[in-house]
């Protein structure tokens, strides 16, 4: 259980509804669609029709989950052309994107051991070992769950 600390310590004197990163997130990726758009969009997928079919989505669900993903300012759009073709946009990673990729790899990981291991495993390119997604503090230590607080902290100019 993460311990709430300081003034989020009583729960009752609070509440996170509007507030909470979380919920924040949810609002933006809280959908299956969107969360297998971005899965595809880390396994390096940029164009329209391909993420329509490789979610298994309408075009209509596409064009509306991929709007908001830009949107959101997790993917943004890049023109492309094909010769003897009309333009058209791709959709490619921005650097938020790329900070989302632990949640979705979380979510992965989290899935492959309590759903079924369908022998899928995130590796290290550099040399080959099984890769996990991880809690660590700022001075390199792992967070067990059973060490993992939250507190308020002040914002910054304030």
């Amino acid at each position: 259980m993460t311990a709430l600390q300081g003034v989020l310590a009583e729960r009752d004197k609070w509440s996170a509804v509007g507030q909470c990163a979380i919920e924040k997130t949810m609002s933006l990726v809280g959908t299956k669609s969107a969360m297998l758009l971005m899965r595809e969009a880390y396994y390096g997928t940029t164009r329209f029709d391909d993420f329509a079919r490789r979610v298994g989505i309408t075009k209509a669900a596409t064009s509306a989950r991929l709007a908001e993903l830009v949107e959101a300012g997790l993917l943004t759009k890049q023109p492309y052309q094909e010769p003897g073709q009309r333009s058209r946009d791709e959709y490619v990673l921005t650097p938020a994107g790329t900070d989302f990729m632990p949640v979705v790899w979380a979510m992965f990981e989290w899935g492959r051991h309590h759903l079924g291991d369908t022998g899928l495993r995130l590796t290290h390119l550099g040399c080959g070992a099984d890769a996990t997604v991880e809690i660590r503090c700022a001075a390199g230590h792992e967070v067990p769950p059973d060490e993992l607080g939250m507190k308020l902290a002040r914002r910054r100019g304030r």
